[in-house]
């Protein structure tokens, strides 16, 4: 049995049906089952993902409880968890890792076979901890972070300093850490080496940050909001391309930044679709290769097959090919040690209650990330 028993009621941010207004309503959280947690969540954060959400991605399943970035203290845990007690601090991620997979053994990827990317919105049992009147919750993806309590399947959580910065802990949760991770696991970016990354959010400033570790000599920053050359030049960017002042393409400004050859590396990180094919173009002939790593309501891309069919590599990527066990605690030690200038991350605070702001918040030039105060 978990240590308590007792429903907890408590305030969370929903969304009714596809783009429909979040509201702030009472919803009961059951107790956590066998090898879960119940987790009072302590901050979270907006990610352009939880809009899209809202807007059917990455399922069209509601009433939707919102949020997936964030960080927690276990309230109650259940009676088969045992790597975790009450009062653990916790961020919850998405990608699982059981390290006895085909997968996870191949060292290949990041993707789980035994507690995979989950998008059916429920627990892995296919039933749900969350429920408002009575009807049943779904989530974005492993949880709902904008609630103030919510149950994890402990496969899903990594433990935490306890003194860690709590908004930094959210950030590194999902979006800085799927950036650094793309260029650290997924790219593989070697020393020396030029990159191109296209849109500057948390996540392009996370492969900024990665691309640097690596020992990218070139380090190029492409986005259409100027005020984002001071938070790039922060994480290590070189040189900064705002292609909206000028009438040749992005890909072109890049290759001009690049000898005329094009980039080692580049990363995608807007899900804007136009801007994959774009980026696959910045990369060098035959060797340049392209991380996906932006996603959003629109994931059908008219594709020019000549831009790869000359030697160019084209790889998706979910977070960043970091696995949960293995590579999150080591980005998290590197925040707790203050290796990252994350502090540029944080923009703007909103409370709970106050959560449609923050989506107006988020379109403003100047925010990168906004923080969920529970």
């Amino acid at each position: 049995m978990s240590s308590t028993s007792q429903i907890i009621t408590c305030k969370a941010a929903i969304c009714w049906g596809l783009g429909k207004a979040v509201t702030i309503e009472d919803i009961q959280v059951d107790p956590p089952k066998s090898k879960e947690v119940r987790v009072k969540m302590l901050c979270a954060s907006l990610c352009h993902t939880d809009f899209s959400s809202t807007q059917g991605f990455p399922h069209n399943k509601f009433p939707l409880a919102l949020g997936h970035e964030g960080v927690g203290v276990i309230e109650s845990v259940g009676d088969e968890v045992t790597n975790m007690k009450e009062g653990d601090i916790i961020i919850p991620t998405y990608v699982g890792e059981c390290q006895e997979c085909v997968n996870c053994v191949s060292r290949k990827t990041n993707l789980c076979l035994t507690y995979p990317v989950r998008f059916t919105g429920l627990m892995p049992d296919n039933t749900s901890r969350l429920s408002v009147r009575g009807q049943r919750l779904y989530h974005v993806l492993s949880c709902a972070t904008w609630s103030e309590y919510v149950v994890v399947d402990v496969n899903y959580l990594l433990k935490v300093d306890p003194t860690i910065n709590l908004a930094y802990a959210s950030f590194i949760s999902c979006g800085f850490s799927t950036g650094y991770g793309a260029a650290w696991k997924e790219a593989k970016v070697k020393s020396g080496s030029s990159v191109a990354v296209f849109g500057l959010g948390a996540v392009g400033l996370g492969v900024i940050g990665g691309a640097k570790m690596m020992g990218a000599s070139k380090i190029i920053g492409v986005d259409k909001n100027e005020m984002k050359r001071e938070k790039g030049e922060a994480f290590g960017m070189t040189h900064f391309i705002n292609p909206s002042g000028s009438y040749k393409s992005a890909s072109d400004l890049v290759k001009e930044l690049s000898g005329g050859m094009g980039v080692d590396y580049s990363f995608e990180c807007t899900g804007v679709p136009s801007l994959l094919n774009v980026s696959v173009e910045a990369t060098k002939l035959g060797t340049g290769k392209t991380i996906a790593i932006g996603s959003g309501v629109e994931n059908i891309v008219p594709f020019d097959l000549i831009a790869i069919l000359f030697g160019r590599t084209l790889k998706g990527s979910v977070f960043g090919g970091l696995k949960t066990a293995s590579d999150l605690p080591i980005i998290a030690d590197k925040c707790q040690n203050e290796e990252f200038p994350l502090q540029e991350l944080f923009t703007h605070e909103v409370p709970l209650a106050d959560i449609n702001k923050a989506f107006e918040i988020m379109k403003q030039p100047n925010c990168v990330k906004v923080v969920i105060k529970m």
